[in-house]
Order: C-alpha cells, then structure tokens, then sequence
C-alpha cells in the first residue's frame, strides 16, 4: 500500500499488495515509506526451510523489529546467535551488525518493521538485480542506503548452519 500522506483507514486483504519471490524466499510490501509520512516501513517475509533472509549487514539510519509469525528464526545480534519463535520479537537496531535465517525444516515468517522507514526500496533494487550479480554491485547498492556488508561472515554463517543464499 503506497499513499503520499499519512496513513488512511482501510484494510490491506491478506495476500494482495506487492508481492516479490527472489533469492528462495518471498516478501510482501505491506507499508512503505511514503505511507507513514516516512515513521516506518512494514514488510511479511515467507522464508522455505534452511534459507538466509540477507547477508550479514548494518545500517547506520535504521532499526529493525522482526515480529515471528511462524516457524523458527535464527539470528545474529553483534556476537551473539538467538533464536526466536512465533510471537517472539527480534530487535536490530541501528549500528549492529546482525542477519537472520530460517532455523527450522518448515517455511518460516516475519512482520519486518523498519524506521524510519525508506529502506524496503534498497530491498527492492536488490531482488529487481537477482543472485547472478557480482558481490560488490550489491556492496555498492547498500553503501548507497548507509548499509555496510559482511560478504565473508555471511558465508561463515551459511555454512556453519547448511543454510542456502
């Protein structure tokens, strides 16, 4: 739901709206930026088994709040791993390395709350780019939304997990 002013009453019917299946999992633009006067941004994020959701990252303008709506989420926060399940909250906030990733064997989802909000179009660019790209096109696009990428820890991650990015 993309509006120029502040947010209108109204009902965004489950399962319509923008809705992206890149990278093995699929997310659904719920409000953006432009909805919220900028405050935030809201995407649902569907995740198969064993799937990476982004790489290794921070923002320096941002926070991040994960609301798991089912399954099981694995996450880094700084040095330390969690893992979180439905009705758990994961907090990121800005300057904290962090990523996450479906944990468990069954798909799994998030409410993806960012703000301020203007990030989820960085997202957008990434999936319209798709997984055949050199690593540093998608350096450059995140340095351009002040997002720093951990190419190396990701991989670290992936494969002490057997997960799939």
């Amino acid at each position: 739901m993309t509006l120029d002013s502040a947010l209108p009453p109204g009902v965004l019917a489950a399962g319509t709206g923008e809705i992206t299946d890149v990278g093995g999992y699929q997310t659904r633009y719920l409000l953006d930026a432009g909805a919220t006067s900028g405050r935030f941004s809201l995407m649902e994020l569907l995740l198969p088994p064993r799937v990476m959701a982004a790489p290794l990252h921070r923002h320096s303008r941002e926070d991040d709040i994960a609301y798991v709506t089912r399954g099981r989420i694995g996450a880094l926060l700084g040095d330390v791993e969690v893992e979180a399940g439905p009705g758990d909250l994961i907090v990121r906030p800005r300057g904290q390395w962090h990523t996450f990733w479906n944990a468990g064997d069954e798909p799994a989802g998030t409410l993806e709350m960012t703000s301020p909000g203007g990030l989820e179009q960085m997202f957008r660019e990434m999936e319209a780019l798709g997984h055949d790209v050199d690593p540093e096109v998608f350096v450059e696009l995140a340095a351009r939304y002040g997002c720093d990428l951990d190419l190396e820890g990701t991989d670290v991650l992936v494969q002490r997990h057997g997960l799939v990015f």
